[in-house]
């Protein structure tokens, strides 16, 4: 395997790790943000109350977004099983 054959894999690695991370984490910081604004402006203080909605959210990004961070990961997968095909 060469140099620039191990620098694809690593680049398509994180692309896809970056793909399938981002739509949960960008629900989840700014669903944050508006409950610490929310938080600072009733001066509300509850630890739950950052947790429970954080919670919710990811689940129905899970939801809804599942099948496509699947079938990403499984493109992925398959593109490994390619490449070590090609070795041998």
């Amino acid at each position: 395997m060469t140099i620039s054959q191990i620098n694809e894999v690593l680049q398509a690695a994180m692309l896809v790790a970056l793909k399938v991370a981002a739509p949960i984490l960008i629900v989840s910081i700014s669903l944050g943000l508006i409950v610490s604004i929310l938080q600072a402006a009733t001066q509300i203080h509850e630890q739950t109350l950052t947790f429970v909605p954080k919670l919710v959210a990811i689940g129905v990004i899970l939801v809804i977004l599942g099948p496509w961070m699947f079938e990403t990961m499984n493109d992925f997968t398959m593109y490994i099983f390619r490449m070590i095909a090609k070795l041998s």
